[in-house]
């Protein structure tokens, strides 16, 4: 192929397909979805969750504590109320999906349910994940999904409660083909030696994954709690983040929620969603091999100050895990993560690297806010280390945040079938000139 062509000819295209940014502003488009002062433009209406980072008051955004409602729930509450209990996840699939918290019996049959379709269809795995190897994870939970299609007798039925049904399937199911697509790359790429348990029946979702992904099968109730406690707050996010209102879109056309449910996973892959957490995972070990974990602030803050003018990590100038699109002072899912990575920490003799953490989000702050502004770090500052400690490899980071996202996505798609139905068709301003057609011997 003539790549030199091909880029010269790229070259050319972009006199006619600038777009000045005056041109946002003089025809009253929201770029980005986003308006002037950073706030998000209201384009739908929901009751699964809530998220606040702010307030309006006279017309003004007012920085507010962050907080995270799954149907009017805060998360928080959530977790606390969970205990050393099993089945969090399970629960707050149930609360996302029906509105309501489940009565004990509820929750047993539920979880039943979801026991019920944990496993893969017959020689799904030996065709779509073993035969398929993968470089990338999410590509391969794209196809597995695409995939399952095949095996449903009436898989473009989307009545509401056959979307349901169908989407409890794909929940139960994603753990296992997420740690068999990871088996599997490693098997053949590495050249490591493969290992496949099949998932327990008597396991939680969060016992599942971590089962499924130790060579000998075995962890600790302090481990899966944690796990448990991570798949939780990742559950959802309200229906305006990227991967949710993808699904939302692709599901408004009518199309089958395996199509639907493999965009928003094609959405999470991007580093500037749930791909962020392993760009913040290889930041924050860079910088502990540069400064070491007993850094003063001092170095912290000279290594912020080189990140920022790009000339350490990766060069893009980004301090990742944070900021936030919505939360400004803080994000709850952050600061519950925090107190359970301590108490992880401690158990595992980790503490000098969680004592780095913190300090190393202190001096962030502070550096990065200035001039009496707040920033909020994010979910993804801490949940590297919480999947470190839980052994669970990078690779893996954003498949568990499917994992763990599905409830909210099954949760947005069928409400939005329910109450509204109608196909999503924004508007978009055209901005260019009228060009005369020339017939081809004269161009």
């Amino acid at each position: 192929m003539n790549n030199f062509f091909i880029a010269q000819t790229f070259g050319k295209s972009s006199n006619y397909t600038d777009i000045p940014n005056h041109l946002f502003k003089e025809h009253n488009v929201k770029k980005g979805l986003r308006n002037e002062d950073g706030t998000g433009v209201r384009v739908g209406l929901t009751r699964v969750s809530d998220v606040v980072g702010y307030e309006i008051q006279d017309g003004k955004k007012v920085n507010v504590p962050g907080k995270l409602f799954y149907r009017g729930i805060e998360i928080g509450d959530l977790v606390k109320g969970k205990g050393n209990a099993r089945y969090g996840f399970e629960e707050t699939t149930f609360l996302l999906l029906f509105g309501y918290l489940p009565s004990r019996k509820e929750l047993n049959e539920f979880s039943g349910i979801l026991r019920h379709f944990y496993p893969l269809p017959d020689e799904f795995l030996e065709k779509n994940l073993l035969r398929s190897p993968s470089r990338n994870l999410m590509n391969s939970l794209q196809q597995s999904i695409l995939s399952l299609y095949n095996y449903d007798e009436d898989p473009d039925n989307v009545d509401p409660y056959q979307t349901l049904l169908k989407g409890i399937s794909i929940l139960a199911k994603l753990p296992s083909m997420a740690a068999y697509a990871y088996q599997s790359k490693i098997h053949y790429y590495d050249r490591e030696s493969l290992i496949i348990h099949y998932p327990k029946e008597e396991y939680s979702i969060a016992e599942n994954i971590l089962y499924m992904l130790r060579r000998d099968g075995t962890f600790t109730e302090q481990e899966a709690d944690l796990l448990d406690v991570m798949l939780m707050i990742h559950a959802d996010h309200g229906g305006g983040n990227n991967s949710t209102f993808t699904n939302v879109v692709i599901s408004s056309t009518g199309t089958d929620i395996y199509s639907s449910i493999s965009a928003s996973i094609g959405s999470l892959k991007g580093p500037k969603h749930g791909g962020a957490n392993i760009r913040c995972s290889e930041m924050i070990s860079a910088i502990e091999k540069e400064i070491g974990l007993k850094a003063t602030d001092a170095q912290i803050k000279q290594v912020i100050k080189r990140i920022l003018d790009k000339e350490f990590y990766d060069n893009t100038g980004l301090v990742y895990g944070l900021g936030h699109a919505v939360y400004t002072v803080s994000d709850p899912r952050a600061d519950l993560l925090k107190t359970c990575c301590e108490k992880l920490a401690k158990q595992k003799k980790r503490e000098d690297e969680y004592e780095f953490l913190t300090r190393f989000e202190k001096v962030a702050k502070e550096t990065l806010a200035g001039n009496g502004k707040t920033l909020s770090n994010n979910v993804d500052f801490y949940s590297g280390f919480a999947y470190n400690m839980l052994q669970i490899p990078e690779d893996m980071y954003t498949p568990l945040f499917v994992c763990a996202r599905m409830a909210g996505w099954l949760a947005h798609n069928i409400e939005n079938k329910m109450y509204d139905g109608k196909i999503m068709r924004p508007a978009f301003k055209y901005v260019g000139e009228a060009t005369p057609y020339k017939k081809r011997e004269e161009r």
